[in-house]
């Protein structure tokens, strides 16, 4: 929330900076004068961003299925992911399963979660037989 502020703030300053060039469009992110961006200026400055952070090319949107992936690794709630004004905005549960990858990590917690209730006595923690 706080990053959306600045940025309001800095748009706020780009409508006074644009005065009549302005164009209101309701947009959070646009031009330096309100228009709406063009629909491959992300991935432009994407590709700007891994030339300065000096890492090989890889598709913007295959940075989206690593951040559903880290947020299934955080144990992010489905809920806090999906929702409209969730993390990555989806609208149904079949998103979730096409962008949130089962790592080895997540297998080995299921693993130990299911066997601790398997092998739990009724009186303590899991035995070891």
């Amino acid at each position: 929330m706080k990053l959306l502020r600045e940025h309001a703030n800095e748009q706020h300053d780009e409508k006074s900076r644009a005065a009549d060039l302005w164009v209101d469009t309701d947009y959070v992110f646009t031009t330096e004068t309100g228009s709406v961006l063009h629909p491959r200026t992300d991935t432009k400055k994407w590709k700007q961003l891994l030339v300065r952070a000096a890492v090989p090319e890889r598709r913007l949107h295959d940075a989206r299925h690593t951040a559903a992936t880290v947020l299934l690794l955080l144990g992010v709630t489905e809920r806090a992911v999906m929702g409209v004004m969730g993390v990555m905005g989806w609208s149904n549960t079949a998103m979730a399963a096409r962008y949130q990858h089962i790592t080895s990590a997540v297998r080995q917690d299921v693993a130990s979660r299911v066997g601790g209730l398997l092998w739990q006595t009724p009186d303590g923690p899991p035995t070891t037989t």
